[in-house]
């Protein structure tokens, strides 16, 4: 009982009796007014025969008068399938005819009759009533002539449709019930397991998933996206705790450290030099936890699709060349040369600030993790004459190990396992959303020796 209830609680299958209550409703409907039609349509043919054997009647009567139409009557009543023809007298005995007896009051008044009435047949001892349709004529010498045409065939023609309808809709009904029970009830197992599934998942397990199957159809590509999107939530629930873990791990550090040299700045005999060493380290070190904050939120705008707001359409040959003479000194003084190779002009539709900042993240993991024999940071910009732009920053330095590529671009990943390499480990991640955020992407791969780090733009217009 729980169960049928269960069932007739769910929408889909109120649906589905609604459905098919209508359409009962509607084909009832149908089989009446097919029946009623086909009827009619055998009564008007029946009537205009009747007419048209009046036209005959008449003529007879013209001929030879009263004993000739009786004679006419006398033999067109005894042809196969004849009309039913009565000629009564005027106290209402019948003269001659094929019909023994028909309703009361049929005779006494002339025209048509008013509805199908009964009568009985000369030849039928069965005492078996028939139905008619008939027109009543006065004659001049007072008796009464009846022609009609029995509804035999016209009843049983309907009843044939009637049955064939009622069988026919009767089988698309019992069809209508086993598709419902092999397709609507398996519809609703998937249903109650998406429901499920949905369940497991709001109570916290994101690594559930809806159930796909091998059909394809609507509920498969919604399941589909449906873990597609999931997928994505897991993944930014993972990067947030992620993201909340490296804070807190690497903001303890710089934080310490602050509070160390503030206490002993506090505390310490320290003249005035040294507490403004102090307060110079302490600004540093802030300015420093600052710029990893301004990264953080600049990655999330960046994915939430916030930032990219004032796109223009520019060359990017001479904003690579500005970056060069911003960064060159930076490179001397590492003893480094900083070379740019341009190529033909290249317009992108591009956010210039974030390029910038971009491009100068690249120069500077590579004087961060320039190596001994590093002696030059090679900066490029290539067109492959389609629909791509690429923008490289070479080094010779150490470079990134293959099995590390793939993380390197992850925020607060190092290559360093003791975290105590210089940078926030958010310069590559910072990068790779900039990038993605123009519709682009970001390579990593070997210049050997070094790293060669590649942003993937899209030409103006090819996107």
């Amino acid at each position: 009982m729980s169960s049928l209830r269960s069932v007739l609680s769910s929408t889909a299958t109120r649906l589905s009796l609604i459905f098919l209550l209508l359409f009962f409703i509607n084909s009832v409907g149908l089989v009446f007014y097919v029946t009623s039609l086909s009827t009619q349509i055998i009564e008007a043919q029946a009537k205009t025969a009747i007419d048209q054997q009046l036209v005959n009647l008449e003529e007879a009567f013209e001929r030879a008068g009263i004993p000739g139409l009786i004679r006419f009557v006398d033999r067109e009543a005894r042809q196969p399938g004849a009309h039913l023809y009565l000629i009564a007298d005027q106290s209402g005995r019948i003269v001659t005819g094929n019909v023994s007896a028909v309703d009361p009051g049929i005779l006494d008044r002339s025209g048509w009759a008013g509805k199908p009435f009964s009568y009985s047949r000369f030849d039928d001892e069965s005492a078996t009533q028939y139905r008619a349709i008939a027109q009543v004529l006065r004659l001049p010498n007072g008796l009464t002539l009846l022609v009609g045409r029995d509804l035999g065939d016209a009843e049983l023609f309907g009843g044939v449709v009637k049955n064939a309808l009622m069988l026919a809709l009767g089988f698309m009904m019992l069809g209508a019930l086993v598709i419902w029970l092999l397709i609507g009830r398996n519809a609703l197992k998937r249903i109650d397991g998406v429901s499920i599934e949905s369940q497991r998942i709001i109570a916290g397990d994101l690594s559930r998933r809806l159930p796909v199957g091998e059909s394809g159809d609507e509920f498969d590509r919604l399941a589909l996206s449906l873990n597609g999107l999931l997928d994505r939530i897991e993944t930014l629930d993972n990067g947030v705790r992620d993201v909340s873990n490296n804070v807190a791990h690497d903001l303890k550090t710089p934080l310490t450290r602050l509070l160390a040299r503030s206490e002993n700045a506090l505390t310490g005999k320290s003249n005035a030099k040294a507490l403004k060493s102090a307060l110079q380290s302490n600004v540093e070190e802030t300015q420093a936890l600052i710029r990893t904050f301004n990264a953080i939120l600049t990655i999330s705008k960046l994915e939430a699709g916030s930032l990219l707001v004032n796109r223009e359409v520019m060359l990017i040959n001479p904003i690579l060349a500005d970056i060069k003479e911003m960064m060159e000194p930076a490179a001397e003084e590492q003893g480094l040369t900083l070379i740019y190779v341009s190529a033909e002009p290249v317009e992108l539709a591009i956010n210039r600030e974030l390029i910038v900042q971009s491009v100068i993240n690249l120069i500077e993991n590579a004087l961060n993790h320039a190596g001994p024999d590093n002696t030059k940071i090679e900066m490029g910009i290539m067109s492959d004459k389609k629909d791509w732009v690429e923008i490289t920053i070479s080094d010779c330095g150490v470079g990134i190990a293959d099995q590390l590529k793939e993380n390197a671009t992850e925020r607060f990943v190092r290559l360093d396992p003791s975290r105590n390499s210089q940078g926030s480990g958010l310069g590559l991640s910072l990068v790779k959303a900039i990038a993605e955020a123009h519709g682009g992407t970001l390579n990593l791969s070997d210049n050997n020796p070094g790293l060669r780090a590649t942003m993937l733009l899209p030409k103006f217009g090819a996107r």
